[in-house]
């Protein structure tokens, strides 16, 4: 069932305005839910979603919606460590003709969004899409030719993509190309008259590693290159094909497993803990709501297909709008008083810790929006309480370190139960984390979670492998002889909490162990990471203990339940091929704690895992077998740990 479509309303869309200067006034939204008498107000109608919020409606000529689009994505296609952030929001209705169809290309920090209730409020009548990139330079050896690898930061959600590729000609008219990696989701799409792949096979396929998608339907998805996904809740045709880690939980038609790892998939028929992330809409008075999905346990398949997703609506106008400048004191003021947040596109500079204390709070960011922290501050913080959601963040290191960078639930707390509840978890959706990039960055956690029945649905927690921070590179090789002492990131996530679920976990690139574990009855499905690649010698990549490296996944030695389904952790030690790393992952040996199917790969040479976890499983070493007939080492595969 879809919800009535309300007719056009004749209105021009706001401009892109310019970058926000420091100190620009924070914007409060005041909106009253709609009824029929009094008239919504204009605020409610026509909110200011900040300049980086664009809203188009289906009146406005396609060739003017293409220009726009074309002229964001001009700004954005390269701009992997830049400032801007976008949210391209789409009113109720068709854009895009049989004759002329909207064509959108997504660059970094752009989201493409429907403001429909129902996915098929919105359709675009032609694409949506992300391509290759191309370089071409002899310095950086590793950076020649074309690929997805660094297609990070964007998002697409909550509308139907009805491809036609009209006036493409060529291998671009086959389908619509969606070729990205970490920090990329797909939600609430469905995408129909075509075909989506997941790789740019004009230019390709090369190197792709991985992303998400939830709640989204297609017909036939092409994998291709990509070297990992995830995928979740939702339906698909046909899947063409696995490369190492391709990982599916309650998607109706998704590929058997039983060949594991012949076939490298892996399938849950159901998801153990799920809830779909927020999203903004128009109701048919033409007022802006959010729809807050409820959490649910063991589900399959789509959250639309039948009607309205499951769920609370809340007005815009109780929420707490932002923008750039804001006062944190000002924010948490609001919070205070029961507002919800929504942060429009902008970077954040936070000195002082957002802190969300009441129970079912809600904190939305479009575009992408980048909290940044300033002199060592955590830049949010989220009391010990149920129903908490924050989705559509990125939050950024700063120079001064950090203790972490976001904390659920506070540290060190004392030993009484928890105000948690398995029904209403706190939820974190597509919250991304960076250390170092476009600055440098310092911090000791970037994710700690300290409460109990928590849920973390897509995150991408980075210690950056590369960024434009002026690093010497006087070695003539890609990476720089500076990073490892300068932008520290010791541990990428520290659960302390019982009962927390991740799903599509990516965690990557930190000086420690990336995942530490201390809490009871803990479950991952999907679970991706690449090893640090600086390491400047084996000393500094040796524990305290003696041991070779740290684990990327490491369940502490006195737990009891833990299960992960469906694990990658791959080495790339550019800085020093001679890098030994002892296990991929290192948990206590007792019956219920689990790992199923789980790998290790060195990514093309340099660097050794020497078993997959706790001594067992083969060795990796990017030296092909005899007779192999790729130019790389296969992975190393465990199906069950422990054997037997």
């Amino acid at each position: 069932m879809r919800s009535t479509l309300r007719a056009p309303r004749a209105r021009v869309s706001r401009r892109i305005g310019q970058a926000l200067a420091a100190g620009v006034a924070l914007t409060l939204v005041s909106a009253a839910t709609a009824t029929a008498a009094p008239a919504p107000s204009a605020s409610a109608t026509d909110p200011d979603l900040g300049p980086g919020t664009t809203v188009f409606d289906p009146s406005m000529p396609v060739s003017e919606i293409q220009a726009t689009v074309d002229a964001i994505h001009a700004k954005q296609v390269s701009a992997e460590m830049g400032s801007d952030r976008y949210a391209l929001l789409f009113e109720p209705g068709v854009y895009g003709t049989d004759e002329e169809p909207l064509q959108i290309k997504v660059g970094y920090y752009t989201e493409v969004v429907g403001l429909g209730a129902d996915t098929g409020d919105v359709t675009i009548n032609g694409a949506v899409e992300v391509y290759n990139q191309c370089f071409d330079d002899p310095s950086n050896p590793e950076f020649v030719g074309c690929f997805a690898l660094n297609n990070f930061w964007r998002g697409v959600s909550n509308l139907t993509i009805d491809v036609n590729k009209a006036g493409q000609g060529g291998c671009e008219s086959s389908a619509n190309f969606w070729a990205v990696s970490q920090a990329v989701s797909m939600r609430r799409v469905d995408v129909t008259g075509g075909n989506l792949t997941l790789m740019d096979y004009c230019t390709g396929p090369s190197f792709a590693s991985g992303g998400f998608i939830a709640d989204s339907r297609s017909a036939s998805i092409t994998n291709g290159s990509q070297q990992q996904w995830f995928t979740r809740n939702s339906e698909v045709g046909a899947w063409s094909n696995a490369v190492w880690n391709q990982v599916f939980a309650g998607v109706v038609g998704a590929p058997d497993d039983r060949d594991y790892p012949t076939t490298p998939y892996t399938t849950l028929e159901t998801t153990p803990v799920s809830r779909e992330k927020p999203y903004l809409f128009v109701d048919d008075a033409g007022v802006y709501q959010v729809r807050v999905p409820s959490a649910a346990t063991e589900t399959r398949g789509l959250s639309w297909d039948e009607g309205l997703t499951a769920g609370r609506t809340i007005p815009l106008g109780d929420f707490f709008v932002a923008e750039p400048g804001v006062s944190e004191q000002q924010v948490n003021s609001q919070l205070a008083r029961g507002k919800h947040l929504l942060l429009t596109p902008g970077v954040y500079d936070i000195d002082r810790s957002i802190s969300v204390k009441r129970a079912d709070t809600v904190v939305l960011g479009l575009g992408l929006a980048t909290l940044h922290s300033v002199g060592g501050a955590v830049p949010l913080r989220i009391a010990d309480v149920p129903g908490v959601v924050v989705a559509g963040i990125t939050v950024d290191a700063g120079e001064v370190e950090s203790p972490a960078l976001l904390q659920v639930g506070r540290p060190n707390s004392p030993s009484s139960p928890r105000k948690s509840s398995a029904a209403n978890p706190t939820t974190l959706s597509d919250v991304y984390f960076r250390v170092g990039g476009p600055y440098v960055g310092r911090t000791d956690v970037a994710l700690e979670v300290n409460s109990d029945d928590v849920l973390v649905d897509h995150t991408w927690v980075w210690r950056a492998d590369h960024g434009i921070e002026g690093f010497d590179r006087t070695d003539g090789t890609f990476g720089d002889n500076e990073r490892w002492r300068t932008n520290i990131g010791r541990t990428g996530v520290v659960v302390n909490g019982d009962r927390v679920t991740a799903t599509g976990f990516f965690v990557e690139h930190f000086q420690e162990h990336n995942v530490v574990w201390n809490g009871e009855d803990g479950e991952v499905v999907f679970f991706q990471n690449e090893l640090p690649y600086d390491p400047p010698t084996q000393a500094d990549w040796t524990a305290d203990d003696g041991t070779l490296g740290w684990a990327a996944y490491k369940v502490a030695d006195d737990v009891q339940r833990h299960t992960l389904t469906g694990g990658g952790v791959y080495a790339f030690n550019r800085n020093n091929p001679s890098i030994v790393t002892a296990n991929g992952y290192e948990v206590p040996e007792t019956p219920l704690v689990v790992l199923n199917h789980v790998m290790t790969k060195n990514l093309s040479g340099p660097g050794i895992i020497e078993s997959i976890v706790n001594g067992v499983g083969d060795r990796v070493d990017g030296i092909p077998p005899a007779g192999d007939p790729d130019s790389y080492e296969d992975p190393a595969y465990l199906v069950r740990y422990p054997v037997g």
